[in-house]
């Protein structure tokens, strides 16, 4: 009984080859980048009718992501067709134009063009998720134009 109380003993005193602790402190950090994606979807006029009375109406998404935060402006070009402008685009069938134009509201009053604060659309990012825009197309009614297949390229930019 001696031997297991000595043992004891011996374990509550202070040990010698007990390790000590040495502490610090490490700094740690990171830089958000202010970062935006863009994306679209076609926009599809479909068949248009140059006697119709009526204009011919299309719509397209533009899915913006960036940094919540982020300030920034989306602008549309003035396509690809030589002498368009944002506010006469025009959709070419070889060298026959078809005029047409693109709204940023459904009351297609409002042309979306590529002036920062002007004709561009802007928002501030609150959340990592894409935020939805509808583009609004018109083709005016009864334009004089041959029959064929028109297209045009349009640049997004998204500016941030």
């Amino acid at each position: 009984m001696r031997k297991y109380c000595a043992l004891f003993l011996l374990g509550l005193l202070p040990n010698a080859a007990m390790a000590t602790d040495a502490t610090t402190t490490m700094g740690v950090s990171a830089t958000v980048l202010n970062v935006c994606l863009v994306s679209a979807t076609n926009m599809a006029f479909g068949s248009y009718d140059p006697t119709s009375a009526s204009p011919t109406d299309a719509t397209s998404t533009i899915n913006v992501t960036c940094t919540p935060g982020t300030l920034f402006n989306i602008g549309l070009n003035a396509g690809s067709a030589v002498g368009a402008t944002v506010s006469t685009r025009k959709m070419l069938s070889g060298a026959n134009p078809l005029g047409y134009a693109l709204y940023s509201n459904s009351g297609r009053s409002t042309n979306w063009g590529n002036s920062v604060g002007s004709d561009t659309v802007a928002q501030t990012a609150s959340t990592i998720l894409p935020a939805a825009f509808t583009v609004y197309g018109r083709i005016p009614a009864q334009q004089s134009v041959a029959a064929g297949s028109y297209t045009d390229t349009v640049t997004i930019t998204v500016s941030y």
